[in-house]
């Protein structure tokens, strides 16, 4: 079988790479190769299945070597994150949008159907919110990131539709804990707070401690994305969208959980300059229903000292 992940060498790419170089993928034949595409790498398993593309995976080169043998799964994590496409909206455009049509169209092309998973994202309800999102929740995007997400989704569905591939969209909520301070995701508090009180740091949060946020770590994430492409397709939504079930915690929750692994004096350099604009976008969000996700065996992390337990894994 052969795998390919664009993304590979950024945060859930890299540990989604580890989980099947150990692990394979549960309910799929064994992997044979691993095609990794993405512009810069870390460390990369020692294993021979492993091959790495090093480049944009919308261009055309690229995507000749990819699919240079039939793609049987092909994880699409690789975007450039919201608040750095708000930015620069022309590099957002190119990334998040173009390429990744790019991308379908040539799996598309295939003589047979791959499974395509998506890394879709909760960026596309956008940031006025009712009191509890289920799956018929309209999506109403407010920045180009989900815009370009939800763009994403709808053709993939399409091609899932006249049976060119198989896809299926993933929502995902903030991924825990990420290394360092990335600017360019607007959620990075979620990650940065939990750093901080590993390393016992100061760290000032742009959210107050009663901001409610979706919190899924990247374990729990790597396990999602993996029972995704073994999946059924015929159980899937017509949309072939599923928001992954989240903990929705407030910022207050998570700090005693870190409290409870680390110390009281691991939080007590935590203090508190909100920002209003990154507070209603990833601090004011709503109950979640349960859906179709838990139906389809997508999960949560459980509970707050499992996330933190998890997320802080050395």
């Amino acid at each position: 079988m052969h795998i390919a992940i664009t993304g590979a060498g950024g945060f859930v790419g890299a540990a989604l790479t580890r989980h099947i170089a150990a692990h394979g993928l549960p309910g799929l034949p064994a992997v044979s190769r691993l095609t990794l595409v993405d512009r810069h790498f870390d460390i990369l398993p020692d294993d021979a299945r492993i091959r790495v593309l090093h480049g944009d995976f919308g261009v055309e080169a690229v995507l000749d070597e990819m699919f240079d043998e039939q793609v049987d799964v092909l994880f699409h994590l690789a975007s450039v994150p919201g608040a750095e496409a708000e930015r620069d909206s022309a590099l957002g455009y190119r990334v998040n949008l173009v390429a990744p049509l790019a991308l379908f169209e040539r799996a598309a092309a295939q003589e047979q159907a791959v499974r395509i998973v998506h890394a879709s994202s909760i960026a596309v309800y956008g940031g006025t919110l009712p009191e509890t999102v289920d799956d018929s929740t309209p999506p109403r995007p407010d920045i180009s990131y989900g815009a370009h997400k939800l763009v994403g989704e709808i053709v993939l569905a399409d091609l899932s539709r006249r049976g060119l591939v198989d896809g299926v969209s993933l929502r995902l909520p903030g991924i825990v804990a990420r290394p360092g301070l990335s600017a360019g995701h607007g959620s990075a508090f979620m990650s940065a707070i939990m750093r901080a009180a590993q390393a016992g740091e100061r760290y000032a949060c742009p959210v107050a401690p009663a901001a409610a946020c979706w919190w899924m770590s990247v374990a729990c994430c790597v396990a999602n994305l993996a029972h995704a492409a073994a999946l059924d397709g015929a159980r899937l939504p017509e949309n072939r969208v599923v928001t992954l079930p989240v903990l929705r915690l407030t910022v207050a929750d998570v700090i005693a959980a870190l409290a409870r692994r680390f110390g009281a004096q691991a939080v007590a350099g935590i203090r508190w300059v909100p920002d209003e604009r990154i507070e209603q976008l990833f601090g004011r969000m709503p109950h979640q229903a349960p859906g179709i996700a838990g139906h389809l065996g997508f999960m949560h992390d459980g509970d707050s000292d499992l996330l933190v337990g998890r997320a802080t894994q050395a």
